[in-house]
């Protein structure tokens, strides 16, 4: 069984590498990119064999170690 987490800055949370992005992207032409927000996609290969368990453990992995909670969410997809 597949995993796929999303993780993003919560909204609100300054994103300096997104900035970063969009001055970048503006600086190449790209002007009509008003704003740009980072973030990051973990794929894990689970073991597991039932979908509720998977999805309740990667949810664990992310409030223990793949996501920030107080500055990020995350959201999980189990294939």
């Amino acid at each position: 069984m597949k995993a796929r987490v999303h993780v993003m800055l919560k909204d609100g949370v300054l994103d300096p590498q997104g900035e970063a992005v969009r001055h970048a992207l503006g600086t190449l032409g790209f002007a009509g990119v008003q704003a740009v927000r980072q973030g990051k996609v973990i794929e894990l290969d689970l073991s597991a064999t039932d979908r509720a368990a998977a999805e309740h453990e990667v949810r664990a992995m992310c409030e223990k170690l793949l996501a920030n909670t107080v500055i990020e969410t995350f959201t999980v997809e189990i294939a």
